[in-house]
């Protein structure tokens, strides 16, 4: 979701403050800066808006980031996809059991589900992707191995479509939440905008 202030942009708001900061670096810092804010609370405001049914517990919601540009004034938010990974973290699933009762999966987990549990929050952006996206539905021991529909249509036929873990449907949540909460930014920005100009025309810069 990109949010971008580009020259016409603030040429149109005050021709001042594009000419100062053409020649002044500390004051174009000074607004990169201001953008920087106004983001990291678009940031909060859409981290705030994940729907996360259990109260997100591994923080998923983190996966969220914000970029500001260096050559142009603006930046962007969305859903960090890494390319490495950021550790592991040990993580228990609670359990809610009346007193006594045994109940669960006595099985050891794999070492497959560990990991996948283990995942920090700025590993767990596909989880967003998820929940935003939606997925197919999934079955049990297919996935790491099939990448095609035949490779899936023939795991199904060949089980009886038995180990169905149903889907996850969209909720399209990040595009709604991200417009609501840059549209905000921007209206912050452009305000910041009209008192650095004010204070430029007036001396005072």
């Amino acid at each position: 979701m990109p949010i971008r202030i580009d020259d016409t942009l603030v040429s149109n708001q005050a021709d001042n403050l594009k000419a100062a900061m053409t020649t002044d670096p500390k004051l174009r810092k000074a607004v990169q800066q201001h953008i920087r804010e106004a983001l990291f609370s678009a940031r909060r405001e859409v981290m705030g808006d994940f729907p996360a049914d259990n109260g997100d517990p591994r923080q998923s919601a983190r996966a969220i980031r914000i970029t500001v540009y260096e050559k142009v004034l603006g930046g962007n938010i969305n859903i960090l996809n890494g390319k490495k990974a950021h550790g592991s973290i040990n993580y228990e699933p609670p359990r809610h059991l009346r007193p006594n009762q045994r109940g669960g999966n006595r099985r050891e987990r794999s070492e497959r589900t560990k990991k996948i549990q283990g995942y920090p929050p700025l590993d767990r952006g596909f989880i967003l992707r998820f929940v935003n996206s939606g997925t197919d539905v999934r079955y049990a021991g297919f996935g790491r191995n099939g990448k095609t529909q035949v490779q899936k249509d023939k795991f199904v036929s060949d089980h009886g479509g038995r180990g169905n873990r149903g889907s996850i449907a969209p909720r399209n949540w990040f595009t709604s939440a991200s417009e609501r909460a840059l549209g905000q930014a921007l209206n912050n920005i452009v305000e910041m905008i009209n008192i650095e100009a004010a204070a430029i025309a007036n001396g005072e810069k």
